[in-house]
């Protein structure tokens, strides 16, 4: 049997960020909670910045039967003389019975004390003040406050419960409020409460009271009326879907409206403009004619009609707030990009100053940089070098501008447009806006190389830094974003082709650095690499036997592999050439493999020699997959050569002969990977 559920939390005003940030676990542990009470069921989650709602049609009206199983111990331990050992007592405590309500069975050839019985259903009724206790304590928003005398804690005070069951008041007892048959609506008409009747009048109360409960249908509304404003003043409205979400959280009847602010503060770059907009007044940046416009949407939670009124207070609001933009914005040009104030600003303990990092990051990019001249295809390698030089010497000084200190997230941002006005040469600005690109995971990749190296360098210093003075990411905890960069330096290599051979350059960079173990940083690097690809995890181990340590050419190897190896029967690996590393398990790869062509007696080891001849003739030639593919064809001759031919055979010079032949090809394979340790 089944009927309707109801429970609403009313809060005061939630915050969005903290909401947001828990929305997606609290539908996973209200279900986690019913199934422990073995109620579990279909339900649905709404919230509203005054609500947190659970709805379901089909709520157990009792919980689901259990059968419990109880196994003892066997007989001839239960029993001495005919009475129960102290084994034997334990165990009908533990079932709650007496010695005569216990059974036996025969489990695994021994005859044992057993009980079976089933668990009582509990009325779902008596368990809603347990369920709802459980439910509310276990939910994770940050920080939580205390009220009144209560010991218990929330994110804010609540105000009412209101729980139904099959259109029944239960009463419940959490927080210093007693759950009452009542709701509240939107404050703009009524700040009483409203009696709920039942379940479905919980809805017409809500939907008369002007409160949108579902959170999908507030984010329609508001998108809805945001392209009414578009089609009507013919601008384009920029939708930052995080904006929105806020939005939604923190309105419960929603309405689009539209405003404009001065021309005059349009002399701002946009992003200071739209940063504001957004992180002070929760607005929406318009655009017209591909450009920044001086039009705004606001999303207003108020009922009133006087929407003039409202439109002309907030523009009055954003015009201070523009004032102070436009105020820092000509103090930070009047005071230029001044690196030398980075020393006032600590980076990390043992790490020294932000102009200490900077320091260090040119240092970085003077090392590597003449690595990758060919790379740069420049006609003025010297000049890029400057560029490169300046850039990254640039790179943090707008940290400390007034702008950047009001909005962190323009971090980059405004050193490039602060650079562009104080003519400094185009990729020096692109660059510096450049330097923390990949920043998440959809986030777009530098734009030329030159960005790509200031950025490398700016993550290579992260990385080396952090870990030489033991900052290093342990389970879930990563405070500065460490695998994040490391997953950065690996994408800018593979998108601009940079051969990247790990041990080479963090030897050539570790004197910058307090000493520590490379080794671990290394395999920092080739664990997210291997997470961020999809192939079979064998590869990448059969790859990094062979002693491959460049990121780039381990990409390439193991594409290679996998493309080849998705084709082929798995049989060759599994079969033929790991035998071919198995018979040169005990040879010296290293020593000298010579083959006595007088000693090929055999027509099978003729060919077989034969033909691998002519694959290394080309071999210098060819790519990863040209390789692999000339070397999986030397298949059906290496089978009839083990089919046909003693490789151990009793005169050791043919024998040596013969390992030698297959220890060449097999050394040719770890050229891309080690065989032996691919597995499907």
């Amino acid at each position: 049997m089944t009927t309707t559920f109801l429970l609403e939390i009313g809060t005061q005003e939630l915050p969005a960020i903290p909401l947001l940030t828990e929305l997606p676990n609290i539908k996973p542990k209200f279900a986690k909670i019913l199934e422990k009470y073995r109620l579990l069921c279909d339900f649905d989650f709404f919230y509203t910045p005054r609500r947190l709602v659970l709805i379901a049609k089909q709520f157990p009206i009792t919980q689901k039967s259990q059968t419990l199983e109880f196994f003892g111990p066997p007989l001839n331990i239960a029993y001495k003389d005919d009475e129960p050992t102290q084994a034997a007592l334990g165990f009908f405590k533990k079932c709650g019975i007496t010695q005569q309500e216990a059974t036996t069975l025969i489990k695994d050839g021994k005859e044992i004390l057993y009980f079976k019985k089933e668990s009582p259903q509990t009325p779902a009724q008596d368990l809603l003040q347990t369920i709802t206790q459980e439910f509310l304590e276990s939910l994770n928003f940050g920080k939580s406050m205390r009220w009144s005398n209560h010991r218990e804690s929330f994110i804010r005070p609540i105000s009412w419960i209101l729980c139904l069951l099959n259109d029944t008041l239960i009463p419940l007892h959490l927080y210093g409020i007693n759950s009452k048959s009542q709701t509240f609506i939107h404050r703009n008409i009524s700040f009483d409460a409203k009696e709920v009747a039942s379940f479905e009048d919980y809805f017409q109360v809500l939907q008369e009271g002007k409160i949108i409960l579902k959170q999908d249908q507030r984010r329609e509304k508001i998108l809805q009326e945001i392209q009414a404003i578009q089609a009507q003043k013919g601008i384009k409205v920029e939708i930052d879907e995080g904006l929105l979400e806020e939005i939604v959280s923190i309105t419960e009847y929603p309405t689009a409206l539209f405003g404009e602010f001065s021309e005059y503060f349009l002399e701002l770059p946009p992003p200071c403009i739209i940063t504001s907009m957004k992180i002070n007044q929760r607005y929406f940046a318009t655009y017209k004619n591909e450009k920044l416009h001086n039009g705004f949407v606001m999303v207003s939670n108020s009922l009133s009609e006087k929407n003039q009124i409202i439109i002309e207070g907030n523009v009055k609001v954003l015009k201070a707030r523009l004032e102070d933009a436009l105020f820092f914005y000509h103090n930070d040009l009047k005071n230029g990009l001044n690196p030398e104030k980075l020393k006032e600003v600590t980076f990390v303990e043992g790490l020294g100053t932000m102009w200490d990092k900077a320091q260090r990051e040119r240092q970085i990019i003077k090392i590597l940089a003449p690595l990758y001249q060919t790379n740069f295809n420049s006609q003025d390698f010297g000049l890029t070098l400057e560029i490169l030089d300046q850039a990254s010497s640039l790179s943090k000084a707008d940290l400390m501008s007034e702008m950047v200190y009001e909005f962190t997230d323009l971090q980059g941002i405004m050193g490039y447009y602060y650079a562009n006005a104080l003519g400094y040469e185009s990729n020096v600005a692109l660059a510096i806006k450049e330097q923390y690109l990949p920043n998440s995971e959809e986030s777009p990749l530098p734009s030329n190389l030159i960005s790509a190296f200031v950025a490398l360098a700016y993550k290579l210093d992260n990385l080396l830094g952090l870990f030489s003075v033991k900052k290093i990411p342990s389970g879930s905890r990563d405070p500065f974003a460490l695998r994040r960069a490391a997953i950065g330096i690996i994408k800018i290599i593979l998108h601009f082709n940079l051969p990247f051979n790990l041990k080479k350059i963090f030897s050539l960079l570790a004197p910058l650095y307090r000493p520590f173990d490379l080794q671990q940083l290394e395999s920092f690097i080739l664990e997210r690499l291997d997470s961020m690809l999809s192939f079979n995890v064998s590869l990448l181990r059969a790859v990094l036997a062979t002693g491959e340590r460049d990121l780039l050419q381990i990409y390439q190897k193991l594409s290679v592999l996998d493309s080849i190896l998705k084709n082929q029967d798995k049989t060759l690996l599994t079969q033929t050439f790991k035998r071919v590393a198995n018979i040169t398990k005990e040879i010296n790869l290293d020593s000298n493999l010579s083959i006595k062509t007088d000693k090929l007696l055999a027509s099978e080891e003729i060919e077989l020699y034969k033909a691998f001849c002519a694959y290394e003739e080309k071999s210098a030639t060819l790519n990863y997959q040209e390789q692999l593919e000339n070397l999986l064809a030397l298949n059906p001759l290496l089978s009839r050569f083990f089919d046909k031919v003693l490789v151990n055979a009793p005169d050791e010079d043919f024998k040596n002969n013969r390992k030698n032949l297959i220890a060449k090809i097999y050394k040719a394979f770890l050229e891309i990977a080690d065989i032996k340790e691919i597995s499907f």
